[in-house]
């Protein structure tokens, strides 16, 4: 899956736009790009909105391919362009003072540890998802 934010995108109202794209198989199946209902005042907070949003996607296709009979081997790989966000999500010793970013925080950090996502780093030039933002 790749994941990409742009930070206050939209130039009426500076809300970032999140996009998503998810492959299974090395077949892309599904894609998604919305204005993120927060104005948020940093890079770093808008970018990690959209891994948020992206759990939540995987969270459900694999509850669909479950149901399905289709077996999930490993975790899915979330790959980002912001090196912060990998970081944040990998040591659990991070601080966040804004209470919706500390949720996606603890969220996405929960989903980390219980081997559901794994997030990466993916340069900005080959992350695919920068397209739909």
């Amino acid at each position: 899956m790749f994941v990409d934010a742009d930070h206050a995108g939209d130039h009426i109202t500076c809300c970032s736009c999140t996009g998503v794209l998810i492959y299974v198989n090395c077949a892309p199946i599904m894609w998604f790009s919305k204005r993120q209902n927060s104005v948020e005042t940093s890079t770093f907070g808008s970018e990690f909105v959209a891994p948020k949003t992206a759990t939540e996607m995987i969270q459900g296709l694999q509850y669909k391919l479950c149901m399905t009979g289709i077996p999930i081997n490993g975790a899915a790989r979330i790959l980002c362009d912001n090196m912060s966000v990998v970081y944040n999500t990998t040591a659990l010793e991070s601080m966040l003072k804004k209470k919706r970013n500390a949720i996606a925080y603890h969220f996405v950090c929960e989903c980390v540890a219980a081997k559901v996502i794994k997030i990466a780093y993916e340069p900005t030039d080959a992350n695919l998802a920068d397209a739909l933002k």
